[in-house]
């Protein structure tokens, strides 16, 4: 476990996982595999694969830039998705957990039944036409009293700073939010709706995909389709 005196890395928190990367300088270098908060300190987790580390020396934090944007793409998606549910499903969806994985999100919310086939399909259309209108993405430190007044979604029971930072997406979301987005909901490329299950009673769960992971499911399951199609002696376009 390594500690720095400041640090690029995102540490585990508010569902969403913590970066990886690399640390290091001429004399070392330091393989992040996690990164977790602990009493205030963000913990980097990982190997030391070169030389060995002196405590008061300089050195570089690297972040894995690519897996940062696509967890990026899909926290934002989640703060999309939780407005989708509110529209079609009611406003009683609200989050009650959630992870933020590299292009992957999991999404619990209240509900006391399952969520039918064609309100799903809509939900996921709605994700998509937001994703497609190009809303822009900010986030901004607040006196809480502020981000009350602006109408950003709190949830029940948990304790939040003030000052604040909320996170706007053009002007159909706002929530307080410590993890890292996007700058435009375009950016997201791609989403999937896989899974809409039970988690307990009252409490539902969707599994949704973004950018490259999206496509990657949605190619599979074409494939999928068609061999099907093939096998029974049918057209798969109806």
């Amino acid at each position: 476990r390594l500690v720095l005196s400041q640090s690029p890395f995102y540490g585990e928190s508010g569902g969403q996982v913590g970066d990886v990367g690399v640390i290091g300088n001429d004399h070392f270098e330091f393989q992040v595999s996690d990164t977790q908060r602990h009493a205030g300190l963000i913990v980097h987790h990982g190997k030391l694969v070169r030389g060995s580390i002196s405590e008061g020396e300089a050195c570089t934090a690297t972040v894995d830039a690519d897996r940062r944007k696509a967890l990026c793409r899909a926290h934002s998606a989640t703060h999309i998705l939780h407005h989708a549910l509110h529209k079609n499903v009611g406003r009683h969806a609200e989050q009650q957990g959630s992870k933020v994985e590299a292009d992957r999100l999991r999404f619990d919310f209240t509900n006391p039944k399952a969520i039918a086939d064609d309100t799903l399909t809509q939900i996921e259309t709605d994700v998509l036409t937001l994703v497609e209108q190009s809303q822009p993405i900010r986030w901004d430190t607040v006196p809480l009293s502020e981000a009350r007044e602006a109408g950003a979604m709190m949830l029940f029971g948990e304790k939040y700073p003030d000052p604040c930072r909320m996170v706007s997406m053009g002007d159909f979301s706002r929530e307080l939010c410590g993890g890292t987005h996007l700058t435009n909901t375009s950016e997201v490329k791609a989403f999937e709706l896989v899974v809409e299950e039970s988690v307990s009673t009252g409490t539902r769960r969707i599994v949704a995909l973004t950018g490259d992971r999206a496509d990657e499911h949605r190619t599979q399951t074409r494939q999928l389709l068609d061999e099907v199609a093939k096998r029974i002696g049918c057209n798969a376009e109806f």
